[in-house]
């Protein structure tokens, strides 16, 4: 992974056997750092691929479990026919769904999955490429910003059933345990149940990510402080939009592509103590 990470060649990077287990690592290595400075989460959460991380600091999984877990859910994935594409579409859950219950061809309704919800009028949309296109083109036709995302593969969609099977035999042999820390659910939108168990994370593969109704319910549980440790500040820029206007919350990135990192981080974590997290 250092090789890739660091490496020269983007397209490498962007096949998601590679981007997957290099997200792991840095968000993993961003958590020891700020950790070794005193810094202790209430709670955490992620996006995707990120909650396997979260639940990872959290005590669920030894290291070697993770790492086993985090490899086998890219590589998979890496074997799939990358026939598949995703769209971000300004709308709600509530439309895309009317859409495909009611106004589009039965391949589309069939096809398309809402891949993840990160605003109350943002979603992603995912699976094969005609219906895809089709269910994106009614909302481009209503002045509706739509955006392709680029990916190599349509993940939480149907597209991903058919490596469930063999991911949820290597999720069944590995060992879990009660998370120290409080996990915030993807799949469910508040804290994690059954994280602990091997067919969550079968389920976590396949259902959208619920991330606006995460963000909401840790703002009604006192957070008002959002840490995002990752290689870019996406989620950053996602989360107030999931929030009421002038809620006070604070989102801070500790990296920014095409930014010195030091910097970055340092501004990050002075920020993160301007907003009384205590830092040693």
């Amino acid at each position: 992974m250092r090789e890739v990470v660091w490496g020269q060649d983007p397209e490498l990077l962007a096949q998601t056997g590679y981007t997957q287990a290099g997200l792991f690592a840095v968000e993993v290595a961003l958590f020891r750092l700020v950790e070794s400075w005193g810094i202790r989460p209430d709670y955490v959460a992620g996006h995707s691929i990120g909650e396997l991380s979260a639940a990872y600091v959290a005590g669920v999984f030894s290291l070697p479990d993770a790492a086993r877990l985090v490899a086998a859910r890219g590589g998979l994935m890496q074997g799939l026919p990358s026939d598949g594409v995703m769209v971000a579409v300004q709308a709600t859950e509530a439309e895309v769904l009317a859409l495909l219950g009611e106004q589009v061809s039965v391949a589309a309704v069939n096809q398309v999955s809402v891949a993840a919800v990160n605003g109350p009028e943002s979603v992603v949309l995912s699976g094969a490429e005609p219906a895809v296109t089709e269910l994106v083109g009614h909302f481009a036709a209503r002045g509706r910003k739509t955006r392709r995302l680029a990916v190599s593969h349509a993940f939480h969609s149907g597209l991903m059933e058919p490596m469930l099977a063999e991911f949820a035999a290597v999720a069944q042999e590995l060992s879990y345990a009660t998370p120290r820390i409080p996990v915030v659910s993807n799949v469910t939108g508040d804290l994690a149940q059954g994280i602990d168990r091997p067919d969550y994370w079968v389920r976590h593969v396949r259902q959208p990510v619920r991330f606006a109704q995460g963000v909401r319910w840790l703002h009604t549980q006192g957070v008002g402080t959002f840490l995002e440790l990752g290689p870019d500040a996406a989620l950053s820029a996602m989360g107030p939009g999931c929030l009421e206007p002038d809620t006070g919350a604070d989102f801070i990135p500790l990296l920014r592509r095409d930014r010195p990192e030091v910097a970055t981080l340092l501004t990050g974590i002075g920020r993160l103590h301007a907003c009384g997290v205590p830092v040693d």
